[in-house]
């Protein structure tokens, strides 16, 4: 049984993104303290695993000492070297690490600590009745992260370049959206991170 898991884990593993500087919020939002829960990382990281037991993070500026911080330690670490060049470069270094036996991969970003598990398990649901179709986070009027995107789709996501992320490539094609409360929050600046500390507090 635990073979059957491994190997399952294996064809739908998860991509945390955390290569970023965090430039807006003038430290390393990845080792912010979420109360009681460890670093904004590890969190990530724990949300990452209820899509997938095989959680690869994609790290950057300062590391390793994010590393270090981080007390819920993925699968994997992968170290992006040209992680200045933006978001485009981090997916690349990841996705370029999967197994081939991946399907696809389900892609998150570090700092969106409101995420409904619920909707993740909805996310994950929805990958496995059909992992040939793409599938992400509804925003409204666009998809985005967190998102599963299928295997035929990754040449298209390593053509990015920039600060060019995977929502480019999500609304460019017909994704399956999924609702998952929380998506539309994420920490950019000490201000969004006051409010979401307010709200995982309550």
């Amino acid at each position: 049984m635990a073979t059957n898991s491994s190997q399952l884990d294996q064809q739908f593993p998860a991509l945390v993104l955390a290569a970023g500087r965090s430039a807006r919020m003038g430290r390393a939002k990845q080792i912010l303290n979420v109360p009681g829960q460890g670093t904004l990382l590890g969190h990530a990281i724990g949300q990452a695993r209820v899509l997938s037991d095989s959680v690869s993070v994609v790290v950057g500026a300062r590391y390793p000492l994010i590393r270090y911080r981080t007390r819920q330690p993925p699968s994997r670490w992968i170290y992006c070297a040209d992680w200045q060049q933006g978001m485009s470069a981090s997916l690349a270094a990841g996705i370029n690490s999967l197994s081939p036996r991946a399907r696809g991969v389900y892609v998150l970003v570090g700092d969106q600590p409101l995420l409904s598990e619920q909707g993740l398990f909805r996310l994950r649901q929805g990958v496995l009745r059909a992992p040939e179709e793409v599938w992400a986070a509804d925003y409204g009027l666009r998809v985005g992260v967190p998102a599963w995107i299928p295997r035929r789709l990754w040449s298209d996501v390593l053509s990015l370049k920039g600060d060019a992320g995977a929502g480019r490539v999500l609304n460019q094609v017909e994704a399956n959206p999924v609702q998952i409360a929380g998506v539309e929050l994420d920490v950019d600046t000490p201000a969004h991170w006051q409010r979401i500390k307010r709200a995982l507090a309550e």
